[in-house]
C-alpha cells in the first residue's frame, strides 16, 4: 500500500506526486523522490523496482522480510533492513523497515509494524537546511527514529525486572510464577538484542573509514545513531546480567525453602521415632524383662517418652527447625 510519494529539491518539498510521475523527477539536479510503502504486494514492489532500478537481491529481501538487521551496498545505492520493536500486550511485536537509498530517491518499505514515520517526514520538511543533505539525511532520520523507539521498550523491560525482583522476596508470591516472568523477560531482551546488536555493527560502515558516497557529508549523523545503539546494547547486556542474577537468587530461595521443609520433616520424624523406639523395645515380649512386672513400669515409660520428646522439641525450636 502506498503511504506517501513526494519530491524534494534543495531541501524543500516540491509537492506530492503520482507514481507514474516519479521518473520525471529522478533526473533533476538536487532533486530526490521519497516514497513510503506499507506491507506492499509483489506488484507494487515490481513497479518500484522498475521505477528506481533496484537491485534484484535487495528487492527479494524486502519482499520476504524477516531479515537480519543489515546495511548493504549495491553500486551507488544502499539497502538497509531494520527491526521495529513494538509492545503488543505482554509480548513484543517485531516489524521490519527496509530502506532503499540512492542519490535521487528514498524508498521505505514497512512490514508488520503499526508505528508510522509521519513525524519523520514532517521534521525533515521543517528543517530544509538539513534536508539539503539529500536522501542520506532521510536515511539517517528514519534510522534514528527506529533506534530511538528502542529506548521506551528498554525502559519498560527495566521496570518489569524491578517488579519481578520485588516479588522474589515476597513470601506470598509463587516461585514458579517468578521464574516464568523472568524467562519471559529474558526472551524479550533477546528480541531487542537481535534488533540492536547487528545494527550497531552495520551502522559503523556509514561513518568510519570508507563510507558510501551518498553518506560522505552526513557521517556525524550516523555516528550519533551508533552512539545510541552502543548505549542500548550496553543497557541490554547489563539487564541480562541482572536477570541472570535474579534467576539465580530465585532458585536459591526455592532451595532454601525446600531445605526448611526438609528440616521440619526431619524434626517431626525424630519426635515420633524416639517414642516408637522405646515402645518397640518394650513390645518385644521377652520372658525375662524385669520392668514388665514393675508396678510403675508403664507410667515410667510414658513419662520418659514425654520428657525426651519435650527436650527434643525445644532443642529443635531453638535451632529454628520448628
Amino acid at each position: 500500500m502506498l503511504v506517501n510519494c513526494a519530491a524534494y529539491q534543495n531541501g524543500r518539498k516540491l509537492g506530492d506526486i503520482r507514481k507514474d510521475e516519479i521518473h520525471s523527477y529522478l533526473g533533476r539536479a538536487g532533486c530526490f523522490v521519497w516514497v513510503a510503502l506499507k506491507d506492499p504486494d509483489p506488484e507494487e514492489m515490481t513497479e518500484m523496482q522498475r521505477e528506481f532500478g533496484l537491485h534484484e537481491l535487495a528487492v527479494e529481501d524486502a519482499r520476504h522480510g524477516h531479515q537480519r538487521p543489515k546495511i548493504e551496498e549495491y553500486g551507488d545505492s544502499l539497502f538497509a533492513a531494520l527491526h521495529m520493536i513494538e509492545p503488543a500486550g505482554d509480548e513484543l511485536r517485531v516489524g521490519e523497515l527496509d530502506i532503499f537509498v540512492a542519490k535521487n530517491y528514498v524508498l521505505s518499505v514497512r512490514h508488520r509494524a503499526e508505528q508510522d514515520f509521519v513525524s519523520v517526514r514532517q521534521r525533515s520538511e521543517r528543517e530544509p537546511h538539513l534536508l539539503k543533505h539529500g536522501s542520506a539525511f532521510v536515511l539517517y532520520a528514519l534510522m534514528d527514529t527506529v533506534v530511538d523507539r528502542y529506548f521506551p521498550v528498554l525502559d519498560a523491560l527495566e521496570d518489569e525486572l524491578e517488579q519481578v525482583e520485588e516479588r522474589i522476596f515476597d513470601e506470598g508470591a509463587s516461585a514458579r510464577a517468578n521464574i516464568e516472568a523472568l524467562y519471559a523477560l529474558k526472551r524479550k531482551l533477546t528480541t531487542l538484542k537481535h534488533a540492536a546488536g547487528p545494527l550497531h555493527e552495520a551502522v559503523g560502515r556509514l561513518y568510519g573509514g570508507r563510507v558510501p558516497e551518498i553518506c560522505a557529508n552526513t557521517q556525524e549523523y550516523f555516528r550519533d545513531v551508533a552512539d545510541h545503539l552502543l548505549r542500548i546494547n550496553q543497557s541490554i547486556d547489563s539487564l541480562r546480567d541482572m536477570l541472570t542474577t535474579a534467576i539465580s537468587v530465585n532458585l536459591s530461595l526455592i532451595t532454601l525453602g525446600e531445605n526448611e521443609t526438609t528440616k521440619r520433616l526431619a524434626a517431626y520424624a525424630a519426635l515420633v521415632a524416639v517414642p516408637t523406639m522405646i515402645a518397640g523395645v518394650y513390645g518385644m515380649n521377652f520372658k525375662h524383662m524385669p520392668e514388665l512386672d514393675w508396678l510403675w513400669g508403664y507410667p515410667f515409660v510414658v513419662g520418659l517418652m514425654v520428657v525426651l520428646d519435650t527436650y527434643l522439641f525445644f532443642r529443635f525450636r531453638k535451632a529454628k527447625w520448628l
